[in-house]
């Protein structure tokens, strides 16, 4: 007996064969000619998962074409769209593949199984013809989805790739019949680059004509914090900002945990008398100087209470601070945006002649926002996901955020050394997957540490710092706890797996 695959095609030559196996149970029909061996799955799902193999059965020789090969997916509507030598239509389970008439495979279409993927240069022309929606929905994607993806193209791998799209795209284009389309194409890429001026329609392309490029992705993740944000109750966690003794010794703490999670380490006695004798230990004097930088940034008050607003003033806070921080790593080009792309891992932030159009377009989302704590978040995750500076990011950012909130006489919020692996967790996992609760929640709880703590005196500060395991290593198996005796510790306690 022939093995089938999962999905094959019947015809003369097995069809009795096939018939033996419906009436056997080990094999039904999904579609015209076309059966599959999987018994279990609904049919929408096989035909879904395997929309290649059903392509390169049913319509051998085509061309994956118009939206579809730029897509690279099912449309919206359910639908394939392939060019061939006549329009047809198959119906299928969870599936609809349109045929239509048209030019055949050409020398840079990529072959694929039987069939071919439309080159990207044929794509673009393609999606660039007028098209009537059918049943709701037409061929070729929209001008404005054309535009984003030119100008997220131009992002990802520069000038010269958006130019050899368009040479592609003219050398194609008499074969095609396509001559009015390449003319709008070369419209575009030449607004995105500067040398032409279209009437360009989706913000991304629109910020490229202006000189002004971003990322989308990171301002996509920078508001889905910022719309969680709107829809919560925020808390008001009263700290009045004054230049008393408590100030400064929260002061410390902020600029001591900052730089002991970005692996600036010193025993906090030695870090203590760096900042009170403004003397840099010879030993160590980049550490050093680090440490005292972000302590003479988050001790001055006059400097706290200065937020942002416009995004002029926004770049200039940023770039300020920054240099104090950093004074100590000239190599380091304190006060400069970055000039090469940086990483963490395997994540690459953005590049670097995107870090002020992000930077300015995530400023409105900030300045959309009234709570103070909403505020501090989202300038603190923007400044996180840009990293607009070659070091000192992590600082730089939670300087900005516990800004807002000295300027509203609220609470800090500040990061101590054993909580870096769940801040570090909250961060990825609002990154990654859009998700902000974590992130949103683990920041609240760090700022419900700090307002349990009486700043009054330094060595009692430091004791209730000891009693919540604030300065045990992160890899030791303790977790941040309130300080005992506020009368909060089970209520407050962060849930299960902070």
């Amino acid at each position: 007996m022939k093995k089938f695959p999962i999905i094959f095609l019947s015809d003369s030559s097995i069809s009795s064969e096939v018939a033996r196996e419906v009436r056997g149970g080990r094999a039904r029909k999904i579609g015209p000619r076309l059966y599959t061996t999987n018994m279990k799955d609904n049919p929408e799902r096989i035909v879904q998962q395997n929309w290649w193999q059903v392509l390169s059965l049913l319509v051998p020789g085509g061309v994956v074409s118009h939206r579809t090969s730029l897509e690279s997916s099912i449309s919206p509507a359910g639908r394939v769209y392939v060019t061939g030598q006549y329009p047809r239509t198959f119906t299928l389970p969870g599936l609809e593949i349109v045929q239509m008439e048209g030019v055949g495979p050409l020398e840079d279409d990529m072959p694929m199984m039987t069939f071919y993927l439309a080159s990207q240069g044929r794509a673009f022309l393609e999606n660039l013809a007028p098209s009537r929606a059918r049943r709701g929905e037409a061929k070729a994607l929209y001008r404005d989805q054309i535009e984003r993806r030119l100008a997220d193209l131009l992002r990802t791998r520069g000038e010269n790739e958006l130019n050899a799209l368009r040479d592609q795209a003219r050398s194609l284009a008499t074969e095609l019949s396509l001559e009015k389309e390449f003319r709008e194409m070369d419209q575009l890429v030449g607004s995105l680059l500067g040398t032409r001026n279209a009437d360009l329609k989706e913000p991304v392309a629109q910020a490229y004509a202006r000189n002004e490029p971003y990322d989308p992705n990171v301002l996509e993740r920078v508001d889905v914090l910022r719309a969680f944000l709107v829809g919560q109750v925020l808390p008001v966690r009263t700290q009045l900002s004054e230049a008393n003794t408590g100030f400064y010794n929260v002061a410390f703490f902020d600029a001591y945990f900052s730089n002991y999670i970005e692996g600036t380490r010193f025993e906090i006695d030695e870090a203590l008398q760096i900042v009170e004798s403004g003397r840099i230990p010879e030993r160590r004097p980049e550490d050093g100087h680090d440490v005292l930088g972000t302590y003479q940034i988050v001790a001055s008050l006059e400097e706290m209470i200065r937020t942002p607003g416009t995004s002029e003033e926004f770049f200039d806070l940023l770039t300020q601070r920054h240099s104090v921080i950093l004074a100590g790593r000239s190599e380091r080009n304190p006060g400069v945006f970055k000039t090469q792309v940086n990483f963490t891992g395997s994540t690459r932030f953005v590049d670097p002649d995107l870090v002020e159009g992000t930077l300015k377009q995530g400023f409105e989302y900030y300045r959309s926002l009234e709570d103070p704590f909403a505020r501090s978040l989202v300038m603190m995750f923007l400044i996180t996901e840009v990293h607009p500076f070659e070091d000192g990011n992590g600082r730089i950012a939670r300087i900005m955020m516990n800004a807002e909130l000295v300027a509203a006489n609220q609470t800090r919020i500040i990061i101590p050394s054993v909580f870096r692996n769940e801040y570090i967790s909250g961060l990825k996992r609002l990154t990654n997957h859009q998700d902000p609760r974590s992130f949103v929640r683990i920041m609240e709880f760090a700022q419900i540490v700090v307002s349990r703590i009486d700043f009054s005196d330094m060595a009692s500060a430091k004791e209730s710092f000891e009693e919540c395991n604030a300065f045990a290593d992160p890899a030791e198996d303790v977790r941040l706890r309130l300080p005992p005796g506020t009368g909060f510790e089970e209520s407050l306690k962060p849930e299960p797996g902070f």
